[in-house]
């Protein structure tokens, strides 16, 4: 990456700077490849937050369906994170995880956790797992609240047998000549999962990001307090792919210790350590073990740590000091926070980020923890909170003493609840993806690159006034 005739003289962060076209012989988004070199194994460069409102098992796993890296959170009881990652590794990599119910739920528990759009819908099982049949998510929209599900399904259920699926262009077709929009798919008579058209266009897009065993790829956290090497032997004999070593501030004695001992344990998988923001603290992470550096200290939506501290860093700047240090150490970097639109994904990368962490921008979303709610004007949103608030703090917590819980309260920071509304036209995370990546390859393309690393050495980046960044927003509204 250069700087396009300036040099900047203060921090910057993502709307302080652009990016500039470059001569480009790349003809097609498609011709692009956004595969990090972080030892992820991910074909997209997105990470999910490690936030209880943000990565559970369905997010993770519908995240590495489609390439990327779910980081499923510490505050888990250490039962509850390894259940996770099992149950995650147990998915299908080619069909999206079914949404299951029994028939004698109602309407209203399947709108709880799905929306009426289409493209999604609900799969009726019996209590021995038998197949009953499947509802498409909008003719929810009309049912009563209290009507039960078995009462909705009627006719012919259609389905999907897998041995008919053999790549997902054949899936593609086999739904349009069927006239399916939604369909479970079965093998033996049992869900294995479910399928839309959108789905198994996507399949002809994405690649998943799965293991040697072929089984979706997870990470998780663990933090630097207790046990740190119990917690990552747990983790990895739950099948984790990488571990996650977090606290807000990772430079760190205590950091640097737990780092070590992960180390030391040579459990065969990449430790990931942060949060920082210079290039000190990834000679010190990396000199004690880390593979991968969490970049980021206040971007976060949900963060108040620059606001009631001082303590962060603009974070583009902050990632390319990072990135550039870990470069010439053989690691690698994560951008932590920040981003609101794509062109912000696009800069980090840029800057040298290998992946983009990405957290509240998810909560919103059909796969995100909890259930849906409607404000009093019916639009649906999701709860989220930021790792140090109040409310996380009595979750992490939970087990010491009335007295000691409320000393760690009367000390806690950030955004206690927060409505994260979903987006009626992309209330998935693969929605969401589809954007993104869809605004990345673009501007690979812009650049003449067709690799992360062509990207990163033809990036030119520009610096701009506040009045520039405004003049690159469409319209909300007509002239």
């Amino acid at each position: 990456m250069e700087f396009y005739r300036t040099e900047p003289t203060h921090d910057l962060t993502y709307s302080d700077v652009f990016l500039v076209p470059s001569r480009s012989g790349v003809t097609s988004r498609l011709d692009v490849s956004l595969a990090p070199d972080d030892g992820s194994g991910a074909s997209i460069p997105i990470v999910s937050a490690n936030m209880n409102s943000i990565t559970g098992p369905r997010l993770a796993t519908t995240l590495a369906r489609r390439g990327g890296l779910g980081v499923l959170p510490q505050d888990l009881h250490l039962q509850d994170l390894a259940e996770s990652i099992r149950w995650t590794k147990a998915q299908s990599p080619r069909f999206d995880t079914p949404h299951l119910f029994s028939p004698d739920d109602t309407a209203a528990d399947a709108l709880a956790v799905l929306p009426p759009v289409a493209g999604h819908g609900v799969v009726l099982q019996d209590a021995n797992g038998g197949f009953v049949g499947c509802i498409a998510a909008d003719r929810l929209a009309t049912a009563l609240a209290d009507a039960r599900l078995g009462d909705l399904v009627h006719g012919g259920v259609a389905s999907i047998d897998a041995d008919d699926v053999d790549t997902p262009r054949g899936a593609f077709d086999l739904m349009v000549e069927a006239g399916l929009e939604f369909a479970p798919v079965l093998e033996h008579g049992r869900v294995v999962g479910t399928l839309s058209r959108r789905g198994a266009l996507r399949g002809t897009v994405y690649r998943p990001n799965v293991d040697a065993a072929g089984r979706l790829r997870v990470a998780a956290a663990v933090g630097i307090n207790g046990d740190v090497a119990a917690k990552a032997r747990a983790l990895v004999d739950a099948g984790v792919d990488m571990l996650v070593i977090d606290t807000a501030h990772g430079h760190q004695e205590g950091m640097l210790r737990a780092v070590s001992i992960v180390r030391d344990l040579d459990l065969g998988v990449p430790i990931v350590a942060g949060n920082i923001v210079t290039a000190d603290a990834v000679a010190d992470l990396v000199e004690a073990g880390a593979d991968v550096l969490k970049v980021g200290v206040g971007p976060g939506a949900m963060c108040t740590t620059r606001m009631m501290t001082a303590v962060g860093r603009p974070q583009f700047s902050a990632v390319l000091e990072t990135a550039e240090a870990a470069r010439e150490l053989g690691a690698s970097v994560w951008a932590d926070g920040g981003v609101r639109y794509p062109r912000d994904v696009a800069l980090a990368l840029a800057a040298g980020a290998a992946s983009v962490m990405i957290g509240s921008w998810f909560a919103g979303t059909v796969e995100a923890p909890g259930g849906l709610a409607r404000d009093a004007g019916g639009r649906l949103y999701k709860e989220s909170w930021g790792m140090a608030s109040t409310k996380a703090v009595r979750e992490r917590f939970e087990r010491l003493s009335p007295y000691e819980l409320a000393r760690k309260e009367l000390f806690a920071e950030g955004i206690s609840s927060s409505k994260i509304y979903l987006d009626p036209l992309r209330p998935s995370l693969e929605d969401l993806l589809d954007m993104i990546t869809s605004g990345v390859r673009s501007s690979f393309t812009y650049a003449g690159a067709r690799s992360l690393e062509e990207f990163r050495e033809r990036a030119r980046v520009g610096i701009q006034s506040a009045a520039g960044y405004e003049e690159g927003k469409a319209l909300p509204v007509s002239w």
